[in-house]
């Protein structure tokens, strides 16, 4: 097994591809970066920003570049004696018309080769989602897209395709003969019966009407392409069959302002295998398993072995060829059984270096059993940020928020608040999926007669929020003291607050804690089975978007805190508790990444350095955010009696300024833009006083102009006189934070991962600010001037580094001393 010295995490995009990462490569090994670890690479939607809507996993990224630069990119690698760690997406695919699997699957439905490979429930207990999938990407009601004449109906050499806006879905095939017989009498009276063309068209209309049956496919794949061949040569060479399906398309596609007009497209629309409706719906009814609460992303069933093999087989190719030397495995926990899936990669590619991304708490350990070096990084990330928060300090800022905000409300009450807004927003689709999985697989015990379906939801809600960390891990072979822990204390906390709940609630437990009644089958075993599998897919999600995405834009006492996997109810981290979670991963987990900043961590590494800072400070941050508050009222807009922003929301903006600000005054006028576009971003994720479903203009405007207006004009600017002094002392000693953070990531067990651009000062903020293009052409000079000033006067260097600490170049020399001497003595 290849093991890194060091990774550096590169984001590919349009505007950064092949070519462009094989001009950084001497850079990065000058630098000591030994292994390249590359967002996906694999061809998604076009113009992807992150690459984690792939449409097809077995074609490179186009956008990227050719796949001879690709190839000249592996073999520039080979050449530095490099490794290339890949970034993979198997839970899930882009819906999409580019989605070539999909959309064979909407046009031929269960004869398509693919039905199996996407999380679909074709039997639906709703009529309206039985055997076919919901595609719910309308910008408005069905009924005023339809007659608004948004949705049209489309033909070309692919055949009837459905377009709105920018998408296309194709037509089912045995929708066909609905359009292509429609006023059919017309063009026979119009060519005569005998004409060819018009005996042409019969012969393909009645090929279309008797396909073979599903169960032979490669025939009846065959006979639609053949179809299609000649229904497209036959518009294509005769006027009078192009006239009459024009005249079809164009008469089903019905006239704005007459609604009787859009009955045939209703029709036509009815018998497709997917049914269009607004977006909002999905967040009630649902078919298709999502990523989280993504509608554009639809999860695969990579349980079946069948869709591992086909989406992987360009990833193997690459392994076998000797391209991809390791892996980063993206949300393990959505996938059915990871465990399987962990083991399939181990059996089909042996010793290869495997990280997955698992969110862990802080006293939560990978599963033992799993056949994996390690996580990303982001247990290390808190561990190593918390001890840079003075522990001490808990009572005094927790009363300083409480005074300053009135937010008094215990965190673990925000967590189970925000997690039933998010099942009642975006969610309510999934938890009636699985209360009707669980009622019919129940519907022969007697012990659930009385149960009912609204009762089952309003309980499994309930579990399901105050399920304690991402997931569990039951599958049919393996069911730990652990994850029958995790459940029975979702289970006992959701029966303590919810007594009116009590029969359902015991009633879930059975299920979840598999207490099989004596005459329970082996059938009916594997049914419980699948219920809590089905059970431990909702609760990573519901993590993700409860905590991560939305309690921890609201509870602010300590922003540094309020970290992917970290827990801002922790205030810091002892030394002690640091160094036992060292030694553990070095008995256990040798090999797993420590991270300091990922493309998904909600704010830069060096920006939670500073922020940590006040934690040292109470008295004095108390004073300033006093005095600050007081001179930014008159900023602020009023609402409906209520200012803007509200306490809460300023709290949250000084601690992000005094982690953010410019070090330098070096003409960067993008900052306040930045800055204002992360704070309408924060308050829709808080979901408080606006959102993503329903965005506040009116809030949003007046935090915008708050924003702008204190940071404006700073010769006169009373506030920033006060705060430019303090920020500039925070960044002083959050540079020794920052320092140290960075020398104990790569001395401490594990595998140092740089994120891209973060080898000078951080200070970026959430996706997309964290994504923004890297100068690597000014690191690279950097690099060169400090090896050339270090032969010539290594004191005098680092006395130059140390006195102009702002520039960034003391951290990157640190980094790059250190992890050459890593890779020179990678023994050790």
């Amino acid at each position: 097994m290849r093991i890194p010295v060091a990774t550096y995490r590169l984001q590919f995009t349009p505007n950064f591809g092949f070519s462009h990462a094989k001009a950084i490569l001497p850079y990065l090994r000058d630098f000591g970066i030994t292994d390249l670890y590359a967002s996906p690479i694999f061809q998604t939607r076009k113009g992807s920003l992150h690459g984690y809507d792939i449409v097809d996993p077995n074609k490179l990224n186009s956008e990227l570049g050719t796949v001879k630069e690709f190839e000249a990119l592996m073999e520039e690698v080979r050449d530095h004696e490099m490794g290339w760690i890949q970034d993979i997406v198997p839970n899930h695919m882009a819906f999409d018309g580019q989605n070539s699997m999909l959309m064979d699957v909407l046009e031929n439905g269960r004869a398509s080769p693919f039905c199996d490979f996407f999380d679909i429930d074709w039997n639906h207990p709703y009529e309206n989602m039985k055997d076919k999938v919901l595609a719910p990407f309308l910008g408005n009601f069905y009924g005023e897209c339809l007659e608004n004449g948004e949705i049209k109906l489309h033909y070309d050499q692919r055949g009837i395709g459905i377009t709105y806006s920018a998408l296309r879905f194709p037509a089912h095939i045995e929708s066909y003969g609905t359009v292509f017989t429609h006023g059919l009498n017309s063009l026979r009276r119009k060519l005569r019966a005998h004409h060819p063309d018009f005996v042409k068209l019969l012969g393909v209309l009645y090929a279309l009407k008797n396909l073979p049956p599903n169960e032979e496919s490669r025939e009846r794949a065959e006979q639609i392409k053949f179809v299609k061949s000649m229904l497209w040569e036959l518009y294509s060479s005769s006027d009078q069959v192009r006239e009459f399906i024009d005249a079809n398309v164009a008469r089903f596609n019905g006239t704005k302002g007459n609604p009787e007009s859009f009955n045939l497209l209703d029709q036509f629309l009815s018998e497709q295998l997917y049914r269009l409706t607004f977006w909002k719906v999905a967040a009630e009814e649902l078919n298709y398993r999502r990523f989280f609460n993504v509608n554009e992303l639809i999860s695969l069933r990579m349980d079946d072995e069948k869709v591992f093999y086909h989406t992987h087989a360009l990833i193997f190719k690459l392994v076998r060829e000797g391209k991809i030397t390791g892996f980063r495995i993206d949300h393990i926990d959505g996938l059915y059984d990871p465990l399987t899936y962990l083991k399939r990669i181990r059996q089909e590619l042996g010793d290869i270096h495997v990280s997955v991304e698992k969110i862990l708490a802080l006293d939560e350990s990978l599963p033992e059993s799993w056949p994996v070096e390690g996580t990303t990084g982001y247990d290390f990330l808190n561990y190593v940020g918390g001890i840079f928060c003075n522990h001490r300090s808990e009572r005094k800022f927790t009363r300083i928020y409480a005074r300053h905000t009135s937010c008094r409300a215990p965190f673990a009450e925000i967590i189970s608040e925000k997690k039933r807004l998010i099942i009642g927003r975006y969610m309510a689709g999934d938890i009636e999926g699985l209360a009707h999985l669980l009622k019919s697989i129940s519907s022969r015990d007697r012990h659930a007669a009385d149960v009912t379906l609204y009762g089952l939801k309003r309980a499994l809600v309930e579990v399901l929020t105050f399920f304690p960390v991402y997931r569990s891990y039951v599958n049919c072979d393996t069911f730990s003291d652990h994850d029958r822990l995790l459940l029975k204390k979702s289970v006992e906390k959701a029966r303590e607050v919810n007594p009116g709940l009590l029969l359902e609630i015991n009633f879930i437990e059975r299920f979840l804690l598999l207490e099989f009644q004596h005459h329970t089958g082996e059938e009916g075993k594997k049914q419980w089975t699948h219920f809590v599998m089905r059970f431990q897919q909702l609760t990573g999600p519901l993590m993700a978007k409860g905590f991560e995405d939305t309690a921890l834009y609201v509870y602010n006492r300590l922003l540094s805190l309020n970290n992917v996997g970290g827990n801002p109810d922790k205030f810091g981290i002892t030394a002690e508790e640091f160094h036992r979670f060292n030694r553990r991963r070095r008995e256990r987990w040798p090999y797993c990444m420590n991270a300091t900043a990922t493309h998904d961590t909600k704010r830069g590494e060096d920006v939670i350095a500073r922020i940590n800072v006040i934690s040292e400070l109470p008295e004095e941050w108390e004073r300033n955010i006093k005095a600050w508050s007081k001179l930014n009222r008159k900023k602020k807009t009023v609402l409906a009696g209520e200012e803007v922003p509200d306490r809460n929301d300023e709290y949250f903006l000084y601690q992000t300024l005094i982690g953010a600000f410019p070090l330098r005054d070096d003409g960067d006028f993008s900052f306040v833009e930045r800055l204002k576009a992360y704070v309408i971003k924060s308050v829709r994720e808080a979901k408080v006083h606006t959102g993503w479903l329903k965005p506040d203009a009116a809030y949003e405007q007046g935090y915008v102009n708050f924003v702008e207006e204190i940071l404006e004009a700073p010769e006169a600017n009373q506030f920033l006189n006060d705060f430019v002094p303090f920020a500039k002392k925070i960044a002083y000693y959050g540079m020794f934070n920052s320092l140290s953070q960075t020398l104990l990531k790569m001395v401490a067990p594990g595998v140092p991962d740089f994120y891209q651009g973060a080898e000078l000062w951080d200070l970026s903020l959430v996706d997309p600010d964290n994504r923004r293009p890297v100068d690597f052409v000014q690191r690279a000079k950097l690099i060169k001037e400090i090896k050339s000033a270090e032969s010539k006067d290594p004191s005098a260097l680092r006395q130059g580094l140390l006195s102009e600490w702002q520039d960034g170049r003391i951290k990157l020399y640190l980094i790059f001393k250190v992890l050459n001497f890593r890779r020179a003595h990678s023994e050790l």
